[in-house]
């Protein structure tokens, strides 16, 4: 694995005011649904659930309550980051099919072996991911192997994910799977491969990403 094309797959928090209460889509078509991507749903239900498992962690790794508010009040847009990053999976994962790259169980074992490494052991891991990118430690190896992923598909392009040709093919997959979100959370711009008021890069250098630290 080449070190300077380690990236991660990853969303950056974003200080706000608290996420509001989630309700059904805004679609009739796609009740329930907080996005359709591919003609598949991503439910409520389903994303309450991935914020639910963040909020937990957050809440174990802090001492008293006025720390974990501190935490709420600096990730008050985990609800829409959390859908945001749903879709870039699904997004991601249908341009590495379409490239022919695959990520085995093995890969990502020894990507996270590498990366606990430097950051100084299994647990130090987990919190620079909770802390960083929101990831939940249970999520952490579907994390890594997104990085991956994404990784894997910039080399069969022949270039590196800050390249428009890496990209192109996000941006492309993303029109394939027709991605609609549920107002509520924003609209999906296919040619940016995010939502449109997303304002942080979700691909970063691995190889720093576990000694940075939140601003």
């Amino acid at each position: 694995m080449h070190r300077r094309r380690r990236t991660a797959l990853v969303l950056t928090a974003a200080i706000a005011a608290a996420a509001p209460l989630l309700t059904a889509c805004g679609n009739d078509a796609h009740p329930g649904a907080a996005a359709v991507v591919g003609g598949q749903r991503i439910t409520v239900s389903q994303l309450e659930n991935r914020v639910e498992e963040v909020r937990d962690a957050q809440r174990a790794a802090v001492a008293d309550e006025a720390q974990y508010s501190q935490v709420i009040a600096k990730t008050g847009t985990l609800t829409r980051d959390t859908l945001h990053g749903m879709v870039l999976d699904r997004v991601l994962h249908r341009a590495a099919e379409d490239a022919g790259v695959t990520v085995s169980r093995r890969e990502v074992q020894k990507m996270r072996a590498g990366l606990e490494q430097q950051a100084g052991g299994a647990k130090a891991l987990q919190t620079a991911w909770l802390q960083q990118y929101s990831v939940a430690p249970e999520r952490l190896d579907e994390n890594l192997r997104l990085q991956l992923e994404a990784q894997k598909l910039a080399e069969a392009l022949g270039t590196d994910t800050s390249q428009p040709a890496f990209w192109k093919a996000l941006s492309e997959a993303s029109k394939e799977l027709d991605v609609d979100l549920n107002p509520r959370y924003g609209t999906w711009d296919a040619e940016k491969v995010g939502r449109v008021d997303a304002k942080a890069p979700w691909v970063r250098d691995v190889t720093t990403a576990a000694e940075e630290r939140p601003a």
